[in-house]
């Protein structure tokens, strides 16, 4: 009997990995011409995501995907060894945020939690304390928290709750010692906003809809002051383009007021994906009274990205006339970017990783990574220009930092990298010595005692070289035989950092190799690196990728049938680029929830807030930047494509799903040959934020198990078996 059911199964998986695909799109098309390129898109019906026939098409094609998925053999298992691996931590914090009484504010999750929950306590030893469990909040719906913030004091939080991935919400506040919620709801909101130095009022910016698919949702947005206590209703507009017309704020862009109470300083942001810092400041008091005396702070043409203060001086990140960014300081009495010294200069090898910039009452900290794999953290004291390199407990291919405030000397440190999972340290600056303080439980991973990691600089197309890292099992023979992932983003200057995953680190466990191409656009050699990938430079993004497989070719790491590409969101553009650029270069690809059809990306919601990065369709020269960066539009009728694996989230607020229908239709139309192309919309997740801790595995579990699939992994092929 246990024969005859183990034969059945098999059978069912041949089966269902062999059925037959869903019916075509339905296509209406139409023509656009662009600065006197005429462009046909055969499937622009897609877009409208109303339409029964789009949403029946779409239907199928996720049913479909999901029955293939599911077949694959080896799926489950994996599945079942990322809920092992995730047994072994009894517990998991992230988002630590310490408030001036040393209350500890983080969200923790357990094996048994699908979603984290958000708890404090007092002190590194304090008793700790569950403040909101999403999951049972309200009875029958399952919400995540998307972000929160403590008040200065410790004696508030304030946090944001969605579900099904939509990152959009309501945002709450708790009084911590009652640990009761205040009766007010800020709706159509995300995160917990901010806090004044008052701690009884918050600002936010809340949306003008809560319809992701609704393109005004995100138009004209106002930042508005909350106090505690009050109706939503009440709460008074800080800053818009309506209440000053002056500052040039953009209909895209999310204006953002804030005080800051080392300088007694209030600023006004002008915030989108633009990385360089458009902002005023204004005297603290005059905040919230009418006709703020906005001043110049930084301009775009300044190339600021972050910025810290203390109670002297406000410190800055520029990239201006600085490919790998330099430190510079301006007193807060007087702030002028002209008149600014610089404090730390540029590295010739390393750059500034800008997010991760902190000062205390001692001085300044900030990290520098070469290549985008090897941190280093450094120390200024205060009042002084003496840059310090601290020595390390621990190689780092990553540092996080986390302060309290500028009070106190209170700093710590986590450490990480492709090997290695996180370590939290607290910094003391006297004797300089680093004390591990774990929040989260340390567990062992004897599986991955023997990978090994090469990290090499790889020539591109035009010379530059590109880093390359690689990680596989010690002992891998170089015959070319080995499957390969090969994971990649390149956009928005964020790197590729070395972080420590072992469900994508399975990978290896079956003789395969994880690769990270860290490709311009990205910002792992500095903000020139970022602008060499982005716009009408954009093509290289995709170039160093395919650069990169070439290298591993030729140099017997792996073979072209034997390679499979992943990126999610902008690396879209990457993965859809290079399989339409390079068809014969990869066995499969798998763009998840990816910006696939660049030239209408401003015809969604979300879209024009991104033109800074990809451009836009009024100015000629990045229209055809557009175009050329559209992997839609690159499809070709009769091409071989690879194995293919495109993802959709339904509820997704950043790429909306119609992007990657559009692509998956029409890949289904010009593809030739005998490989799948699925189509999976999962219609309760969104961009993956808030996905539930199970929903994250299937998830990776169906990319992993595709892949290993599709590159000839023994394990996952499914076994033909006679009927006797």
């Amino acid at each position: 009997m246990k024969t005859a059911c183990l034969l059945t199964g098999l059978l069912a998986s041949v089966a269902a990995l062999a059925q037959p695909s869903p019916p075509a799109a339905p296509s209406v098309p139409a023509t656009d011409t662009y600065f006197g390129i005429k462009v046909e898109d055969p499937y622009r019906n897609l877009e409208n995501l109303q339409d029964p026939a789009v949403l029946a098409w779409m239907k199928a094609q996720s049913d479909h995907a999901r029955r293939t998925l599911d077949a694959i053999p080896g799926r489950q298992a994996l599945i079942d060894k990322m809920v092992e691996f995730d047994k072994r931590k009894a517990s998991r914090v992230t988002d630590l945020k310490v408030a001036d009484n040393d209350r500890y504010f983080y969200l923790k999750s357990r094996p048994q939690d699908q979603q984290p929950k958000l708890y404090c306590r007092d002190g590194y030893q304090g008793q700790e304390v569950l403040l909101f469990d999403p999951e049972t909040f309200e009875k029958g719906t399952v919400f995540n928290i998307n972000g929160f913030a403590p008040s200065y004091d410790g004696s508030k939080v304030s946090f944001g709750i969605s579900e099904k991935g939509s990152e959009l919400g309501r945002t709450l506040i708790l009084d911590v010692k009652t640990r009761k919620l205040y009766p007010e709801q800020l709706q159509r909101n995300r995160g917990g906003g901010e806090w004044l130095p008052d701690n009884q009022s918050l600002v936010y910016v809340p949306f003008n809809s809560d319809d992701v698919k609704d393109m005004a949702a995100r138009q004209n947005l106002q930042c508005r002051l909350h106090r505690v206590g009050t109706p939503q209703s009440q709460d008074q507009v800080l800053l818009s383009a309506q209440l000053y017309p002056k500052l040039g704020i953009r209909p895209s862009d999310w204006p953002y007021a804030v005080i800051d109470r080392d300088t007694r300083l209030a600023y006004g942001f002008m915030y989108s994906v633009d990385r360089y810092l458009h902002g005023y400041y204004a005297p603290a008091a005059a905040l919230s009274k009418p006709n703020v005396p906005w001043q110049p702070l930084f301009k775009p043409a300044d190339e600021v990205t972050n910025f810290v203060t203390d109670d002297q001086y406000i410190y800055f990140v520029t990239s201006k006339n600085t490919p790998r960014q330099k430190i510079m300081r301006m007193p807060a009495a007087r702030p002028s970017v002209a008149a600014a010294q610089v404090l730390v200069p540029e590295s010739p090898d390393e750059a500034i990783n800008d997010e991760q910039l902190k000062t205390t009452k001692d001085g300044l900290y900030f990290v520098r990574v070469k290549n985008g794999v090897q941190a280093k953290l450094y120390f200024v004291p205060k009042n002084s220009g003496t840059v310090q390199e601290l020595k390390l407990p621990q190689a780092a291919g990553r540092i996080e930092l986390v302060s309290k405030n500028v009070q106190s000397s209170d700093l710590w440190a986590t450490m990480g990298g492709w090997t290695m999972d996180r370590k939290r340290y607290r910094y003391n600056v006297a004797s300089r010595q680093f004390t591990p303080e774990p929040l989260s439980s340390e567990a062992q991973y004897p599986e991955f005692a023997d990978l090994v990691v090469e990290e090499i600089m790889v020539p591109s197309h035009d010379g530059v070289l590109v880093p390359l890292s690689i990680v596989y099992k010690k002992g891998l023979k170089r015959d070319g035989t080995a499957p390969t992932l090969m994971v990649g983003y390149g956009a928005y200057s964020i790197s590729m950092s070395p972080t420590f995953m072992p469900p994508y680190l399975l990978w290896t466990q079956q003789g395969g190799i994880l690769a990270c191409p860290h490709v311009r656009g990205g910002g792992e050699l500095g903000e020139a690196w970022h602008k060499a990938g982005q716009k009408t430079t954009k093509p290289n993004t995709w170039k160093d990728l395919i650069a990169c497989a070439e290298y591993l070719t030729k140099n017997n790491y792996t073979a072209p049938s034997k390679i499979a590409i992943n990126g999610g969101s902008a690396g879209g553009i990457l993965i859809g680029r290079a399989m339409t650029e390079r068809p014969d270069l990869f066995a499969v690809a798998m763009p998840e929830v990816g910006c696939m059809n660049a030239v209408r990306m401003e015809n969604s919601p979300n879209g024009p807030v991104n033109t800074p990065e990809f451009g836009t369709m009024a100015k000629e020269d990045e229209a055809k930047a557009l175009l050329e960066m559209d992997a839609y539009h690159h499809l070709k009728p009769g091409t071989q494509y690879p194995a293919t694996l495109v993802t959709a989230g339904m509820n997704d607020p950043r790429v909306i799903a119609w992007q990657p229908a559009k692509f998956a239709a029409r890949l289904q139309a010009s593809h030739t040959g005998s490989k799948p192309v699925l189509f999976f919309t999962d219609y309760d997740a969104g961009h993956g934020m808030g996905d539930s801790r199970l929903k994250q595995f299937e998830g990776i579990a169906d990319l992993v198990a595709f892949g290993l699939w599709q590159t000839g992994a023994p394990a996952f092929q499914p076994k033909t078996a006679a009927v006797k």
